[in-house]
Parts: structure tokens; sequence; C-alpha cells
């Protein structure tokens, strides 16, 4: 099986190394990730004819790439200029740092790597786990993944456009309360524009040269300086088969996405009416 492996935090971080190691034993391995953190991105593409610089920079035991553009666009990249005998097999997309449950999906690079593969109708799987820390534990991740994505490709339909969001609790693994599959939920971010404070970044898991990498530009009379760093505020209309309430009680949450877009019973209503 031919596995193309990226992220949305970057090279540098433990969470694709980490990935990487747990993938090693079922298949042919190519990482090509973005150079620096690119969380929040989506499915944003580095359009508008910007340079795009890329370095293969790892030879051993597999081939490792970085560039310098969103995970949609490393994904493009991949099946591009990487796979030119044909696509992968699957990509897996993380290990994130953070959770990627409920809205936060929509924002979120590491599935917008999903969705850019599941556009070009290659299997795809993100996985989270809900802690930032630096030191964050992802033994239970790594005893427990391989045999759930296993699960995942066999008993999945294969249509086209599905792809998995996995994330898993800040847990050990003893108290894991199991896996559970569920909807995306529905949240939403709240006081978002707080004034820019590059202390903040050590909260996240941004590296030093990430932060390096953030210019503040030169300010004009009466302007001021934010950044979005805002709180994550759940909803009522959300049942206990959300990802999002999964995840807060214990389990491993995984939602079925898709790429297509239409509300259908929207749609048929629009139909009816018109």
């Amino acid at each position: 099986m031919k596995i193309l492996v990226t992220n949305d935090d970057g090279y540098a971080y433990r969470g694709i190394q980490t990935l990487v190691e747990i993938l090693r034993p079922l298949g042919d391995i190519t990482v090509v990730c973005p150079k620096y953190h690119q969380s929040g991105t989506s499915m944003a593409v580095s359009m508008g004819f910007k340079p795009i610089a890329v370095k293969q920079f790892k030879t051993s035991p597999e081939p490792w790439y970085y560039v310098d553009a969103t995970p949609s666009s490393c994904v493009k990249y991949a099946l591009d200029e990487v796979y030119t005998d044909g696509a992968p097999d699957l990509v897996v997309s993380g290990i994130n740092h953070g959770m990627n449950v409920g809205s936060a999906a929509l924002y979120s690079g590491t599935l917008g790597a999903c969705r850019e593969a599941a556009l070009a109708g290659v299997p795809a799987v993100g996985i989270s786990l809900d802690s930032f820390q630096p030191d964050a534990d992802f033994s239970a991740i790594a005893r427990m993944f391989p045999d759930i994505l296993l699960r995942l490709l066999k008993l999945g339909s294969g249509k086209y456009g599905t792809y998995y969001n996995v994330n898993f609790p800040d847990l050990p693994e003893r108290q894991i309360k199991g896996i559970r599959f569920g909807k995306q939920g529905i949240q939403h971010w709240v006081k978002e524009f707080r004034p820019y404070d590059h202390r903040a970044f050590s909260d996240y898991v941004i590296l030093p040269e990430a932060v390096g990498r953030i210019r503040i530009p030169e300010i004009e009379a009466d302007e001021k300086v934010y950044m979005m760093a805002g709180d994550m505020v759940g909803d009522p209309r959300n049942t206990s088969d959300c990802d999002n309430i999964l995840l807060e009680e214990g389990y491993i949450a995984i939602a079925p996405l898709t790429i297509d877009s239409t509300d259908y019973e929207e749609l048929e209503l629009l139909k009816k009416a018109f």
C-alpha cells in the first residue's frame, strides 16, 4: 500500500514524525508536508503565482519533502510531482496537535489535506490529539490507530468524496472509553480578536522558527494589531452522537465526512417550491 503522509503543523513536529513511525509497517510511505505551521488554512491553496519552495530532505527509510505552501497544496504537489506513476492508495494527515471536532473541522488544515485527497478520489484519514502540549502523549495513538485505520479501510464504503476524521482524547490508553462514530458537531468561536502577543504561541506548540516568519506589519497611525485566538463554545443543538461531545466524554471520536456540501433536503424543498 502506497501511503502519502502530510499535516498542517509542518515537517518538524512530533505529530507527523510519530505518525510515520506508526504507519511504516503498513506500507510504502512518502511524506509531503508544509515547511511551516499552516493551522486554520482549511482547503486553501497557494495560488496567485506565488513562488513555492520545495525540498526533499530525507531519503531513508522513506522520502520526505517539505513544500512552503498549504496542506492542500502539499497534496496537490504530491499527486502531480511525486506520484507520477499513479496516485497513492491512501492519504493520512496528522497527527494534529489539538482537536479537530465539530465546526473546527471546517477550518482545519489537517482535514483540508484530506478533502484535497478525497477530491482526487484517494481515500483519506485525518487524525488529531486533543492536546497542544509540546510533550503530548501519542502512545495510545501508536497502539490503537493502526487497527482503527485498517478497519476503516476494510469496512468503509470507499465512496468517492468520503474521508474520515479521527480524534483521540488526551488520555492514557486505559482511560479511553472506546471508539464511537458520530456526526460533526456544532461549535463556534467567540472573542476571537485579541491584542497581538507573541508569547501566546508557546501555548499552541508553534515552533520558534514558525514564529519568526510571522511579520508584524508597519503600523500606521490609529491602527491596532490583533491575533485570532478565540474560545470555542458549544451549541444547544448538539446531541450525544456529535463528535465533539464524544471526545469530551473520553471516546475516540470518528466522523465520516464528505466533500459534497449540498443540502439535499433544502434542494428538494426548493425544487418543489419553484
